[in-house]
């Protein structure tokens, strides 16, 4: 593909820059908008959609038309993810513009809500409920019968994993097991489009790698999955599509697979906080593709540099399947990620 052939959308000040990128399959003609009934009944449509607050820009001029599938948001802080994220929900109304959800506008809230499921980024759970009593709940407001509202948050409790914890308090609930039970309660209703703000945070490796796999079945059955997301590997992993952001502008959107084998100059660094940082930093740096390991400044953590987080995932995978390691999160380090998204849009002007 030539340079002129890549697909930017919104006008962007930074689109010069976006024939850079180095992905062969960043055009990608589910983002043309398309017209047909049927099309749009299938779609999330955004026609010319721009939203500021007040002076301030939150997305410019949007042209979107996104398949069902796995669609990655990826852009730094302040790029203009939420604020996306926020206007499919309608939770925002556009400035100007047009967003429609599988044919329904964001502005008709009763319909819009048996369509979407947002799981955001956010804890706010009832005092005192279980997990159970927090997806049931919901559902009855949501106007369920109770037989069925049951048997919806059974259902949902199994996706995530989470059945066996169902009648514990959820403020006694992990981090990780707070991210699930959110992940249940939106998609318990069964919506045809889930809205996911950062869903893999503060997940342990393993059961990051079953809610993909989850992620993944849900895609299958033919589902809308909008997911925001930091880690640029596990975007490259999962998703089907991906939309490249900055300063409120959609850069370009498309497939990014093979990019991440281009970015050995940016090795991605990572935080993972763990009972033995100093046994576990013994393992990784024995490993080429590992070329940092820093002990945090508390000594419940440890940095790690590596040129490929996909191999380096997988030796942690198996080092917490051992058993003598206990990793309490994973996450990337937001510095070090903005310098790799600069590097996969060729922009001077990312900004976290």
């Amino acid at each position: 593909m030539s340079e002129t052939e890549v697909k930017v959308e919104g006008g962007s000040p930074a689109s010069k820059s976006v024939a850079e990128i180095r992905s062969n399959e960043i055009r990608n003609p589910q983002f043309e908008i398309r017209n047909s009934k049927s099309a749009i009944r299938n779609s999330i449509v955004f026609d010319d959609v721009s939203k500021f607050y007040g002076e301030i820009l939150g997305v410019n001029r949007i042209n979107l038309q996104i398949a069902p599938g796995i669609t990655s948001l990826v852009g730094p802080n302040g790029a203009g993810k939420s604020t996306l994220m926020n206007l499919m929900t309608g939770l925002l109304q556009p400035t100007r513009g047009r967003i429609s959800i599988l044919g329904t506008p964001t502005d008709q809230p009763e319909e819009l809500f048996h369509k979407v499921g947002y799981c955001t980024q956010f804890d706010s759970f009832p005092r005192g409920y279980t997990g159970r009593e927090f997806i049931e709940s919901y559902l009855l407001i949501q106007g369920i019968d109770k037989k069925q509202a049951e048997i919806l948050t059974t259902t949902a409790l199994e996706r995530v994993s989470l059945l066996d914890a169902a009648d514990r308090k959820v403020a006694a609930y992990s981090k990780g097991m707070r991210q699930r039970i959110r992940l249940a309660q939106s998609l318990a209703h069964r919506p045809s489009v889930l809205i996911l703000d950062e869903p893999l945070n503060g997940l342990d490796p393993i059961v990051r790698a079953e809610t993909i796999a989850l992620f993944r079945s849900l895609a299958a059955e033919g589902m809308h999955l909008i997911i925001s997301s930091h880690i640029l590997h596990e975007v490259d992993m999962m998703s089907d599509f991906v939309v490249l952001l900055s300063n409120g502008y959609v850069l370009a959107a498309g497939n990014i697979h093979g990019v991440r084998d281009e970015m050995d100059e940016h090795p991605m660094q990572i935080l993972i906080r763990c009972d033995q940082p100093g046994k576990l930093a013994a393992r990784v740096f024995a490993q080429d593709h590992v070329v940092e390991a820093r002990l945090h400044d508390d000594l419940g953590g440890l940095f790690i540099r590596t040129r490929r987080p996909d191999e380096f995932h997988l030796l942690l995978n198996r080092i917490v399947a051992e058993g003598e390691i206990n990793v309490e999160s994973i996450g990337p380090v937001d510095d070090d990620l903005n310098a790799v998204y600069q590097y996969l849009i060729g922009s001077e002007h990312a900004t976290r």
